[in-house]
Formats: structure tokens, sequence, C-alpha cells
């Protein structure tokens, strides 16, 4: 393991279990990653917070399972997955799922090259083949036909077989972490046989003292006053939709990020919180209580000066 790992330092000073860590570096240390696959490895730009979630994933990392991350938005489901990659010092690609992706997207398909016709392998078997992380994100949005190659690299055969060109053996260091969000526009129910290859752990909504933590690691120049404003304005804002007051586009994580990333460019902050978020809302009477419940913990008109210090 690089004597820079920032993650593991981090775990350590959260107390995780000492036997998982050791578990990681005895991985990392079997399995070193290619220099030309160096670039690959996520470099995420703050830690995940929670030391259940992550005892819990790198026990099924460690044992060889398929993990599946679930739960609905702003539960940081691509960012612990980005985390669990730069830990694990692996190449990471990511799968997006949508209606038009079949298995050819993601095994591969033929190509010219100006001479002849090849193979030109996809994501999935890249990520099998080089020892990656592959992130099945919105694996529950995937047609049938593009779940059922995967069968067999998901089992205890973990191969991929590809039709008119070869077995592929998937590496030892390979692993497989699904993303699946509920009630989105596309998303199905998973079938069983590819549900039963997974194991399954439920994302939780980041607890209030961890969000502020993240905010100070993401934004080390906010004021402390201001992360508890916009730390609350996100509990606020999930509150009231899980309560069916507002829809559940309004507490979103990354639209908080983004929005502060924004005021730290100069943009105030009422500008910044209707483009990352309010504006998200197209019903204009919600989007009109987003906007009230805003205003009503962060003004419209704060300068950069005043939110970071």
């Amino acid at each position: 393991m690089s004597e820079d790992n920032r993650i593991i330092q981090f775990l350590e000073n959260e107390s995780v279990d000492s036997a998982l860590l050791d578990g990681v570096r005895e991985y990392t240390e079997k399995y070193p990653v290619k220099e030309e696959l160096k670039e690959r490895i996520p470099r995420p730009d703050c830690p995940y917070y929670g030391k259940e979630v992550w005892e819990k994933a790198l026990s099924a990392i460690l044992t060889v399972k398929n993990l599946l991350l679930t739960g609905p938005r702003a539960t940081g489901k691509n960012i612990f997955a980005e985390n669990l990659a730069a830990l694990f010092e692996r190449p990471a690609w990511n799968i997006s799922f949508h209606v038009g992706a079949d298995a050819a997207y993601i095994l591969g398909t033929d190509t010219f090259d100006g001479e002849k016709v090849t193979f030109r392998p996809g994501p999935l078997t890249e990520a099998s083949e080089k020892g990656g992380f592959a992130v099945l994100d919105e694996v529950n949005m995937a047609k049938n036909e593009a779940l059922s190659v995967m069968h067999s690299g998901l089992d205890h055969r973990r191969i991929l077989d590809i039709p008119g060109y070869r077995k592929v053996d998937i590496d030892p260091a390979s692993r497989f972490i699904g993303t699946m969000n509920y009630g989105y526009a596309g998303t199905r129910e998973m079938n069983e046989a590819l549900c039963s290859r997974f194991v399954v752990l439920e994302m939780p909504v980041i607890a209030e003292g961890d969000m502020e933590r993240l905010l100070k690691t993401r934004f080390p120049g906010l004021k402390p006053q201001m992360a508890s404003q916009f730390s609350k304005l996100f509990y606020e804002l999930n509150n009231k939709a899980e309560n069916g007051e507002i829809s559940d586009r309004a507490p979103d994580l990354r639209g908080l990020l983004d929005a502060l990333d924004m005021m730290s460019m100069g943009t105030p902050s009422g500008a910044a919180l209707d483009m990352c978020i309010t504006n998200k809302t197209f019903d204009r009477y919600e989007r009109g209580l987003v906007r009230d419940v805003i205003r009503a913990r962060i003004p419209a008109d704060l300068k950069k000066e005043s939110i970071f210090g």
C-alpha cells in the first residue's frame, strides 16, 4: 500500500476495525496495480463518513462479494464507490446503465481499425481482465439482455463468455459494485437472479455531525457557523421530502456541494442555491416552498467573504 493513501489514514482515525484495514493492506500488496492503470484510480475530493458502512463494505469486498449500494438519493453511493476503489488502489471503470445499454455496450463489440475488423472490449470486460473495480451505476435501469451476460461473472464461476470471441477469466483482484436508486424514472425491480448475486448495503443519509465534517473537509475555508447552517438546511429539506411536503429533488447533497463551489467563486448565495437546488424542482408551487425553506436559513445576498473565512 502506498505511503500516501490518505483514506486508510482517515479510516484509522475513524477507528474502523483494524483487522479489516490489515486485510486491505494485504490485498494491495498481493495485487499491485500496473503503472499504466494508475491514472484510473479515483482521487475523491473528500472521504465518505460512516464507520459502520465502511466496515460492512470492507468485509464484503475482502471476501470477494459483489456489493450493491442501495437507498435514496443524497446518500453518497457514488462517492462511496469512488472511496472504495481509491482505498484498495484499484483502477475503476464506471458503467452507466441506461435504457440503451446492451450487452455490446458493456462487453464490447466489433470495430474497424482501418485495416481489419477487431474486437474492442467494453468497460466490464476491461475491468474484469485488468483487476479493476467495475462500478455498475443505476444497475436497476439495465435491460434484461444486458444483465443476463453478467450472471456468470457475478457468481462462483467468475467468467465472462463473449459470444464469438473468447472466455474471459475474471482477475482475482476485480470487484463489482452496483448502485441503485429507488423510484427514479426508468428504474425497475431487480430480477431475482441478479439480486441473489449481490450482498446489499442500505446506505443511510449522512449523520448531521458527519455532514458538517464533510463540508469542512471539502471547503476548508468555510466558516463554522456557515457549515452548521448549510448542514441544517440539508436536513430541513430532507425532512420535508420524507414527510411528503416536497419532492426528493430538493435534498440534493451533490447540488449543495455544487452551490458552495459556486459561492467560493463569488456567486451570491441565493443565485447559487437557486441554480443548484431550487430550480431542479420544476413545479412552480413546490419551487416556491423550497426557496422559502432556503431563504429562512440562508439569506439570498450573502457574499463570498460572509461564507468563507
